[in-house]
């Protein structure tokens, strides 16, 4: 036996009609397409459903299997405590598949109640498997379940996660269906979730059209800055799947695809063509092809910072000598720097100075950018496997100078608070920081000064260098 149904599913609450409460009639194309996946799934009688979804407990660093005899989970969050369903797991498979996954050093964990006690959680049924396996529930029930939650890692350790969970099927001869669990962008409107933007429709697009022509590595090779700016939540859930196919031909069938909440809602079922080979190496080149020629187009500030780090994480030190792309005002001037990360449009880390403290531009990017990777306190040590996932921006800062409210402009100036040796600083021309009253208070909440205590202002200027 072996996964012989493949399927994207969506996942919002509204489409149940306890919580649409007549809203849910707006999406009647997405009701009409899981029906039609419902009798699908009905007509293989798969013993079990392996679910991919966003929503239950996530670890930044691994993935999670939930481990326990059975998980219960409601609608009671969105008003619905009436629909709710308790459904047993299916712990073999669940083990094999975390065992494999540790042999082959994929980052897994064991999510049961023990672990998840240690960060007050328990073992949960999530709104994203909880919405398709509604609708499977429908027209049938006599199935166990593998519940996954995706963790933000590298994309090709979420592929070969994929591939691990099918050999685990076929060597325990089970036969199941495979669901994978997520809302496309959630800027498609500017009354949807998150602000518009033209990336959250061009995504959609690109990523649908990728998959229905079943081409792994354009789905792979979609831009990053196009992902990061669609603020999508079905993409990982995706690879593990496409990881899945891996050694077969596919086509995907789209069945639907809406979003008039400014979220899209796209639903898919997966069709084998034929037997293929396995294409993880091509990725893998692909990967180190793409990378290479980003390197070599790169601003030299930004590249400096992203090629110190890389070496910091692979050989434990910075960069003995200079590369040949450094600039002689990167050798020869002095000034401040920050360096920032970013993954997926959030902030992975960001490490600066406010006046120079090293002999030139070059050397401050060289510390601050290992500075921002591994000692930012409020994350975790960056690992090397998510450097392709992350952005890296450096600012070079002129000398703060003394201001008051009335001159600062947020787009324009980065802001310096201090009172009784406590200090706040934030860059300028930050994402939603529109406000100088706004960039005001972020900066006094950073450097725990009470607004109504004395302060003093100082404002800078930046040159701002990114990827």
């Amino acid at each position: 036996m072996s996964i012989n149904g493949f399927y994207l599913s969506p996942h919002p609450p509204i489409i149940i009609p306890e919580v649409g409460r007549g809203e849910e009639n707006k999406i009647a194309d997405t009701i009409n397409s899981l029906n039609e996946v419902s009798k699908d799934i009905a007509k293989k009688s798969p013993d079990t459903i392996i679910v991919i979804t966003p929503h239950g407990t996530m670890f930044r660093d691994a993935v999670a299997l939930t481990f326990c005899d059975s998980v219960s989970g409601s609608f009671k969050d969105f008003g619905a405590g009436s629909v709710s369903m308790k459904l047993s797991i299916d712990k073999e498979l669940t083990d094999k598949i975390y065992q494999t996954s540790i042999s082959q050093k994929i980052p897994v964990v064991m999510a049961d109640n023990s672990l998840l006690s240690r960060y007050h959680r328990s073992t949960v049924l999530d709104h994203g498997a909880i919405v398709p396996l509604y609708f499977v529930n429908k027209n049938y029930t006599n199935y166990r379940l593998v519940h996954i939650t995706y963790a933000p890692i590298d994309d090709i350790e979420l592929y070969k996660f994929g591939m691990i969970i099918s050999k685990s099927v076929d060597e325990l001869g089970r036969n199941a269906v495979f669901i994978a669990s997520g809302d496309l962008s959630h800027r498609l409107k500017e009354e949807g979730p998150y602000s518009y933007s033209p990336n959250g429709e061009k995504f959609d697009r690109e990523f649908l059209n990728d998959l229905k022509k079943g081409s792994v590595e354009d789905t792979f090779s979609i831009d990053k800055s196009v992902i990061q700016d669609a603020g999508e939540r079905a993409r990982r859930s995706v690879l593990i799947l496409l990881g899945a196919f891996d050694g077969k031909k596919f086509k995907g069938n789209l069945l639907s695809y809406e979003g008039p909440f400014g979220v899209g809602y796209g639903v898919m079922k997966f069709d084998v063509t034929s037997k293929g080979t396995s294409i993880l190496e091509i990725l893998e080149k692909n990967r180190k092809h793409r990378y290479e020629e980003k390197l070599n187009s790169m601003d030299p500030y930004v590249r400096l910072a992203r090629e110190n780090l890389t070496n910091y994480l692979t050989t434990g030190k910075p960069i003995s000598k200079l590369p040949d792309y450094v600039t002689h005002e990167m050798k020869n001037s002095k000034r401040a720097v920050f360096v920032s990360l970013k993954k997926y449009g959030e902030l992975r880390g960001c490490i600066g100075t406010l006046l120079p403290t090293a002999n030139s531009v070059a050397e401050e990017i060289i510390r601050n950018s290992i500075e921002a990777g591994i000692n930012d306190p409020r994350f975790i040590q960056v690992n090397k496997s998510e450097l392709t996932d992350i952005i890296f921006s450096v600012d070079v800062l002129t000398t703060p100078e003394i201001c008051t409210k009335k001159d600062l402009s947020p787009k324009k100036y980065g802001v310096i608070v201090e009172s009784k040796g406590k200090t706040g600083v934030l860059l300028p021309d930050l994402e939603g920081v529109d406000t100088v009253d706004k960039q005001l208070s972020i900066a006094l909440k950073k450097g725990n000064i009470n607004p109504h205590e004395k302060y003093t202002i100082e404002r800078f200027k930046v040159v701002r260098h990114i990827e």
